[in-house]
């Protein structure tokens, strides 16, 4: 896997974990160059018995960089003759899957995590025509390619790349544990006042993501009381910086960088803010339904299959930060106890249909089809 980041990398290890174990020998050929910290986490699933080679997988394209992945892969796949090859994230669903051809090794899976092709904000249309061509051509050669949502299965039939036979949905999940045991963080080691109301986001600072979106949104009236805080670093992080600057926002907005009190800050907050111009399956939705928190979201792939507007919280128009801004007023406005009410049938629904163990299951399931 090449995009060891984010949402994506969580449902790599927690799948690993997973399937070890339910007793299965696992191999993992990732690369560590967008996050070098993605290492130590390496180095804890090489000592409960993966078997890692780390191959220095980049996401822009280099046709002799990626020749010599490729035949790196080829390599390991001789060498370790898997039973099924899974492929994640685009760079490394192309290169391993077409080591595996070249090799007629493993039956091939394929998860995208969104596929490159529909990043219109990201990529030119010459490039998402290029990309388009050639997912369109392994996927015919792909035995299963899995959806993390419902939602993203339906992607998948409008983009008209992908077999709808030979598609499976399997949603992500977590392990609730960490979001129902914790405790409040303390807003105040944030600078943030303990009696406004407090939105947060959590994630990759990114287009996808939408954070400039929740910045703009907190500009509408009514919102003036609100504080929002930001979790999380990426490549938009000056941007994102200067535009709070620009706005005047700097005393309402909170920077807390990547942080492993995720659960805590959930606890301390009183709404999480998914303003997402796409996703696959955004793990802060199941993290905020397990925290029993209510959310404010855009309908992207897996949010509109978890969320009922009114029942879990507020849904939105992508893109929208009016939309965003009035969604975020109308969760706002409840009372302390209705807002607490949403969260719990939120985390109802979480621990009926998100947990890592339902996912994880349902994964083997899909590889039983093809031995």
């Amino acid at each position: 896997m090449e995009c060891t980041v984010g949402g994506t990398r969580r449902h790599l290890v927690d799948v690993v974990r997973g399937q070890l174990a339910r007793g299965h020998e696992v191999a993992l050929a990732v690369s560590c160059e967008r996050d070098a910290e993605f290492r130590r986490e390496l180095e804890a699933l090489a000592g409960e018995g993966v078997v890692v080679f780390e191959i220095p997988m980049l996401r822009s394209i280099s046709p002799w960089r990626d020749f010599r992945h490729l035949a790196e892969l080829r390599r390991r796949l001789r060498d370790y003759a898997p039973q099924i090859v899974h492929t994640h994230s685009s760079k490394a669903g192309v290169l391993g899957r077409l080591a595996s051809l070249l090799e007629d090794c493993g039956a091939r899976v394929h998860t995208p995590h969104t596929f490159a092709f529909l990043f219109s904000a990201e990529f030119s249309a010459h490039k998402r025509a290029a990309f388009r061509r050639i997912e369109r051509y392994l996927a015919s050669r792909t035995a299963r390619v899995v959806a993390v949502s419902e939602g993203e299965a339906e992607t998948f039939a409008a983009s008209g790349v992908v077999d709808m036979g030979r598609v499976r949905v399997v949603r992500n999940g977590i392990d609730p544990g960490p979001w129902l045991r914790a405790l409040p963080k303390d807003r105040a080691s944030l600078g943030i006042p303990v009696d406004v109301p407090l939105v947060l986001v959590a994630g990759l600072l990114h287009v996808a993501k939408g954070q400039d979106l929740a910045l703009e949104a907190l500009t509408f009236p009514g919102l003036e009381r609100a504080h929002l805080l930001v979790l999380g670093d990426g490549p938009l992080r000056l941007a994102l910086n200067a535009q709070v600057q620009r706005s005047g926002l700097a005393s309402r907005v909170h920077f807390g960088g990547w942080s492993d009190e995720v659960p805590g800050w959930m606890a301390a907050s009183d709404v999480v803010l998914v303003p997402s111009r796409w996703e696959a399956m955004p793990y802060v939705v199941l993290e905020a339904m397990a925290a029993a928190r209510p959310l404010v979201a855009t309908p992207v792939d897996g949010a509109r299959e978890m969320i009922v507007d009114g029942v879990h919280g507020a849904l939105c128009k992508i893109g929208d930060a009016g939309s965003i801004a009035a969604g975020m007023l109308r969760v706002l406005q409840l009372d302390a106890r209705q807002r607490t009410e949403m969260g719990l049938r939120g985390r109802e629904r979480l621990l009926q249909m998100g947990t890592a163990d339902r996912m994880v299951d349902e994964l083997l399931a899909l590889y039983g089809e093809l031995q």
